[in-house]
């Protein structure tokens, strides 16, 4: 798979009960999976042009500022306690910041938008495995099923040579940003009760921004951006489309669907995505890679539409008891 993104994946809205039977509603859902999908494009195409740790920093910082705004205007001032942006904050930098810090950085190093997505699509099972693991919670066979056909299909795609995907450290950090994504979620339900989403995702940004604007100059330096243009394009998309956008059109689902909303149509996010990065990335599949692409979209279709829902995924973007928009 050659190189060519998100997330990279808004930030976390409010608990709902998943009310069965239900249906998403076509547009809102067309609307987000297109909108998280462009996230794995917008990514690659915004490290081209800037440092991929000073990208995500100016990502948080922007998408806080611009959220408390519209949070304040739209909700009034924020009320909520000390100990709840505390955890909402701590929750929000694993669930945004680390996912995100780490998949641009696998982008930088050559990882393929398709390939992130794909890694991603593992998270709704991944959480539910975690959640057994961590919390003792109940684990459908169908769940782990999915999880290690899921896996296997991932394991196709990269093939033999790794560096097709950009080496080693390029997928370990696409592990890391998965394991972000799914710990984060799990995080959620530390809040332990569905904060207002607005203030909920500046807070999650705001928390997220200073530790990656230290880290980006310590790491990358002040000499950042390569093409400015191509940079405050790629920021604009990933702050206002992505990061809040995206957090409005998952709040719609998830007052149609519930909490797990997001993680229902994970699955589609791959083949958008794959198509995606083809149109505007120039990205191709093989055969092998393609095999894999269909079986771990559909283990994860399967292991997430079979009886009890998993755990929701957060993104940003990036929402479980929360969701994160990506």
């Amino acid at each position: 798979m050659t190189n060519r993104t998100p997330p990279a994946p808004p930030s976390a809205p409010p608990s709902a009960a998943v009310r069965p039977g239900a249906r998403l509603p076509l547009v809102p859902a067309v609307g987000f999976v297109l909108i998280w999908s462009s996230g794995y494009i917008v990514g690659p195409w915004g490290v081209e042009a800037m440092s991929p740790l000073a990208l995500v920093a100016a990502r948080f910082v922007l998408a806080a500022v611009l959220a408390a705004v519209v949070a304040r205007v739209l909700r009034g001032p924020l009320r909520v306690s000390r100990g709840d942006v505390l955890r909402i904050g701590l929750s929000g930098f694993v669930l945004n910041g680390v996912q995100f810090a780490a998949m641009y950085l696998a982008f930088d190093r050559g990882m393929g938008a398709t390939l992130g997505s794909l890694m991603h699509s593992l998270s709704p099972v991944l959480t539910a495995v975690l959640a057994a693991a961590l919390l003792r919670e109940r684990l459908r066979p169908v769940q782990v099923l999915g999880f290690a056909v899921g896996v296997a299909g991932v394991l196709l795609v990269l093939g033999p040579d790794l560096q097709e995907a950009g080496g080693p450290v390029a997928v370990g950090l696409g592990v890391v940003s998965v394991l972000g994504l799914s710990l984060g979620t799990l995080g959620q339900r530390w809040i332990g009760h569905a904060p207002d989403p607005l203030w909920s995702a500046a807070i999650q940004f705001g928390v997220s921004a200073p530790p990656l604007v230290v880290l980006a100059l310590l790491v990358e330096g002040t000499d950042v951006v390569r093409d400015p243009l191509q940079a405050g394009a790629s920021l604009a998309l990933l702050v206002v489309v992505n990061s809040l956008v995206g957090l409005f059109l998952l709040g719609v689902l998830v007052r149609a669907r519930g909490a797990g909303a997001a993680g229902s149509v994970f699955f589609l996010m791959p083949p958008v995505t794959a198509v995606m990065a083809w149109l505007a990335l120039g990205e191709t599949l093989g055969v092998r890679e393609v095999l894999g692409l269909v079986v771990t979209i559909v283990a994860v279709a399967a292991a997430t539409r079979s009886g009890t829902p998993v755990a929701p995924v957060p993104p940003e973007p990036g929402t479980r008891p929360t969701e994160a928009p990506r």
